[in-house]
């Protein structure tokens, strides 16, 4: 498994974040049962630099905590069946990983919501990474039904691993 991670933060984040994204990374594919070797890449970056890729990717000119941007497009989430029928699109040709796209995570939000919900910089983390990986498996929050899904997937993640609250 490739997992790619950049800081171009120039806050300091003063906790074994690869660890921590590493830890959780490699946990969501267990969980999900992917049955493939992944690539994943997670920039950790600051409210600005978030800002920007938001709005010139979603046009939404706000910085925000996380971003997800999946390369597979799956026919349910978490459903591996179909994405070997697009090798060529799905697959790193070199290393025969699947690429399950990228993470963009703001450092700063990291602090914010951290301090904001009572909890540690690691818990937060933890959950913004958790969050997207779910989304780089195909799942999203946007009607009720899927927001629940999501977020209990979530969280037994994070139970596993015991990043609590």
């Amino acid at each position: 498994m490739t997992i790619e991670i950049e800081y171009e933060s120039k806050i300091p984040l003063e906790l074994p974040y690869e660890e921590i994204i590493k830890t959780v990374v490699e946990a969501a594919m267990e969980y999900e049962r992917c049955p493939y070797e992944a690539e994943v890449s997670v920039t950790l970056t600051d409210n600005e630099g978030i800002r920007e890729i938001n709005r010139d990717y979603r046009g939404i000119d706000a910085p925000t905590d996380v971003l997800s941007f999946p390369m597979i497009s799956y026919e349910a989430p978490g459903d591996f069946s179909q994405v070997e029928d697009d090798a060529l699109e799905n697959f790193n040709p070199e290393s025969g990983e699947l690429l399950l796209g990228d993470i963009i995570i703001s450092v700063e939000k990291v602090k914010e919501q951290a301090e904001s919900f009572g909890h540690s910089e690691k818990r937060e983390l933890a959950f913004l990474t958790a969050h997207s990986m779910f989304h780089l498996f195909g799942y999203d929050h946007m009607a009720e039904d899927e927001r629940a899904v999501m977020e209990d997937r979530q969280r037994e993640l994070l139970d596993i691993l015991h990043i609590n609250r």
